[in-house]
């Protein structure tokens, strides 16, 4: 693995966007020299009852992008999301910008091909995405040199990305008292999650993290920002020097507990598609329901 790249002295602006139908918070990130930036786990609404897809946090982020006049270059999903759809084209087709994911993409495609019954028409190359990342692979928004870690565990194809001082853990790790992402889902594996997260909190302690989901524990108000250093000290799943053993027998009991994400069988179907909603032979938007196959 290639040692990330870290620079203290670049701080991009964070501006971040809470979705409160999944808890969700995605980022625009702007380098701090330029008015490029780049957009982070973007979301759209989904009503299941009704059907109906609504874009009103991408709207959101497109606003505020227009009204700072800033020039979108990178659509960044550090996953698969399995608990909101991606909002990344729709933005794409309002302001441009290429959307990038992690290489291993290509195994969450084959994985849940299979499981959602596509097609051979379904491609499971990872081409319906603008970049794939491998772990290592450095990209720049405007002049900020930004450094893409591979982080699986949650599912194969999470990354870390690192720009400047601030780094966006998607869900490999919660705010401290949140704890770790579920290893549960098709793909996923506990001691690669702490093996994943025990690289992210070898960054340098000052080192900024920003969380994609925050439930709020114990009735706290939401929140996302949070340190490397904040986590190694209080994280309630590893800090304190958890060990390996310890984590995956808390993960694995844990998982066992949790409920399936609401959104998970139309979040995968769009989202192994770069946001793209799958549609029938006369272009019609149509999601399938897999039946004991989750």
């Amino acid at each position: 693995m290639t040692n990330p790249i870290v620079d203290l002295d670049k701080k991009p602006n964070v501006k971040a966007f809470f979705d409160p139908q999944s808890n969700t918070i995605s980022y625009v990130v702007k380098d701090p020299d330029s008015n490029a930036c780049a957009v982070i786990d973007a979301t759209m609404q989904f009503d299941v009852a009704a059907g109906r897809l609504s874009y009103e946090s991408a709207d959101e982020i497109i606003a505020d992008i227009t009204a700072r006049g800033l020039d979108l270059e990178w659509i960044i999903e550090t996953h698969v999301h399995a608990d909101h759809l991606s909002g990344a084209p729709y933005i794409q087709q309002k302001l441009g910008g290429k959307i990038g994911i992690g290489e291993h993409i290509q195994e969450v495609q084959d994985t849940f091909g299979k499981i959602l019954n596509e097609g051979t028409e379904f491609q499971r190359d990872g081409s319906q995405f603008d970049a794939l990342f491998k772990d290592g692979d450095r990209y720049n928004v405007g002049s900020l040199q930004c450094f893409a870690m591979h982080t699986p565990g949650h599912t194969p194809a999470c990354m870390v990305h690192v720009m400047g001082d601030a780094a966006f853990a998607g869900d490999t790790l919660f705010m401290p008292d949140g704890g770790s992402a579920r290893a549960d889902f098709p793909g996923g594996d506990a001691g690669q999650l702490f093996d994943s997260i025990s690289r992210v909190l070898s960054l340098p302690d000052t080192v900024r993290l920003f969380v994609c989901h925050d439930y709020g524990p114990n009735g706290r108000a939401i929140a996302w920002e949070t340190t490397i250093g904040d986590q190694k000290a209080a994280n309630i799943h590893v800090g304190h020097g958890a060990s390996r053993e310890d984590f995956i027998k808390m993960r694995e009991e844990r998982d066992k507990q949790l409920a399936v994400p609401k959104l998970i069988i139309p979040s995968l179907q769009v989202n192994m598609r770069a946001g793209e909603v799958p549609t029938d032979e006369s272009g019609n938007m149509q999601l399938k329901i897999p039946v004991n196959r989750l």
